[in-house]
């Protein structure tokens, strides 16, 4: 996301909107927030070209598709191979979100799997995937947080 691309508290009220009410109108939001629905279309419009409002997939549950584990692997990874290994993460479907991170690993790899047995088929083809070096893989006991961005729009239009 470009560095202009930053929401001020408009923008911010209208994502808020749109995380209470996804099937919201246009013209509802801008009800809601207290704009023209002009302002609205064109604000929504303008999140959405600069990367700000990312896609519209809806959050479903791993455990209703039957996949119950959850599993972060981190990867070290050789970096000249580094788009290579990000192409064949995306060609495995129990992954579900992988992000290069500094540290003592390369990425933070997300996945979902069925059970222990599963898991572990997917933690061996991550690591024969031609340009990962080794990985560790660690077992979610009990999410604490879930995923949340209510608290930061809240914040935003707020200011």
């Amino acid at each position: 996301m470009p560095n202009d691309a930053r929401i001020d508290a408009i923008d911010a009220r209208v994502l808020l909107e749109l995380v209470r009410h996804p099937r919201a109108t246009t013209s509802a939001i801008a009800d809601q927030v207290g704009i023209a629905r002009n302002t609205a279309h064109a604000r929504q419009n303008r999140l959405e070209e600069n990367g700000a409002l990312g896609s519209f997939e809806r959050r479903v549950r791993t455990e209703s598709l039957g996949y119950p584990l959850t599993a972060f692997v981190t990867a070290h990874v050789m970096q000249r191979r580094l788009d290579e290994v990000a192409a064949a993460l995306t060609a495995v479907p129990e992954v579900v979100q992988v992000h290069g991170i500094s540290g003592d690993a390369d990425l933070l790899i997300h996945v979902v799997a069925t059970d222990a047995d599963d898991l572990y088929r997917i933690a061996g083809r991550i690591l024969s995937i031609p340009g990962i070096e080794r990985t560790n893989t660690a077992l979610v006991m009990r999410q604490l947080v879930d995923y949340r961005i209510t608290p930061l729009l809240q914040r935003a239009a707020d200011e």
